[in-house]
């Protein structure tokens, strides 16, 4: 009788997956949205029945997404296949939302790699020089509208600053990837554990923000970063992954300060405004701000500054 369920659940589910590939790929008005409803199939099949009948779903879905679309519809499924099941094991396994959000995030990667992958050696498209020839575009046209309203002096040195900036955004691609991949579980998951509070009358959801708590290793692994970076060249392969890891890892630390506020204001019974205005004023003014909410972040992390607070409460 499961067995029997396990092939019922699997069909209904591929053919669920299968029309949401047909809306992503031929419906462009509803691709992005696809994109985030795409794995939940496969998270609700690896959450009911674990990891090695989800890799076989995965395989049967790759098989009907070449015949019933084209090859190169194939990464998507890949991509979303791998971050569905990854999302759906953690959930199986009774593991944290955070817990779970991170082996989204690594399945996604993998997926994501993947798609690198194939796109550099069957498409043979090389995805640093178009991003780079897509930036360059865009940098020559902003240089010509700065000729047509009379600042053709300063287009020379602003032209060397841009050309700076594009060669930063190109060396820091991977963490573009990593971001995307972390959009990518948060969403996914957000989505699928509605559906499967819904269908399953479970109660999954993310804790508060106020309570994101990322480990202490997070800051060893940024101080680590930042003393190499001065030791190291300011070029080449050795500079650009620490960059990544700086970049990364900074990013982590700033969100971790957000949520500090969050929970500051909720602990001292301020209005929700407070946070959410602090929000949106680091993101206008993040030259000061920024690094102001990262450092905060860091001593939450460091220091347990929110047990301090609550043990002094």
């Amino acid at each position: 009788m499961n067995q029997s369920r396990k092939m019922t659940d699997g069909a209904l589910l591929l053919a669920i997956f299968m029309v949401l590939v047909f809306i992503t790929v031929f419906v462009p008005v509803l691709s992005i949205f696809g994109m985030f409803v795409l794995p939940v199939p496969f998270v609700l099949y690896a959450s009911r029945y674990g990891f090695k009948p989800s890799l076989l779903m995965l395989a049967v879905a790759l098989v009907l997404t070449v015949i019933l679309t084209t090859f190169f519809t194939l990464p998507l499924a890949v991509l979303m296949g791998i971050g569905g099941i990854a999302i759906g094991g953690a959930i199986r396994k009774g593991l944290s939302p955070y817990e779970t959000w991170a082996r989204g995030t690594l399945g996604f990667i993998a997926g994501l790699l993947f798609v690198f992958v194939f796109s550099q050696i069957v498409l043979s498209m090389n995805w640093v020089e178009e991003f780079k020839v897509m930036l360059s575009d865009s940098l020559e046209m902003s240089m010509s509208v700065m000729e047509q309203f009379g600042a053709a002096e300063q287009t020379e040195e602003m032209e060397e600053m841009l050309q700076l900036q594009v060669e930063t955004i190109i060396d820091l691609l991977p963490v573009g990837f990593a971001l995307s991949a972390i959009i990518l579980a948060f969403l996914s998951q957000w989505i699928s554990y509605k559906f499967i509070n819904r269908l399953e009358k479970k109660q999954l959801y993310f804790p508060a923000f106020r309570n994101l708590r990322f480990p202490t290793s997070i800051i060893w692994v940024y101080f680590f970063a930042l003393f190499f970076s001065f030791l190291g060249p300011d070029s080449g392969f050795y500079y650009m992954a620490l960059q990544n890891v700086l970049v990364l890892t900074g990013l982590l630390m700033t969100l971790q300060g957000f949520s500090f506020i969050f929970f500051y204001a909720h602990h001292k019974r301020m209005s929700r405004a407070i946070p959410i205005f602090s929000v949106v004023l680091t993101i206008l003014f993040p030259t000061f701000l920024l690094y102001f909410v990262r450092i905060l972040g860091i001593i939450d992390i460091g220091f347990r500054l929110r047990d301090y607070l609550t043990k002094k409460k």
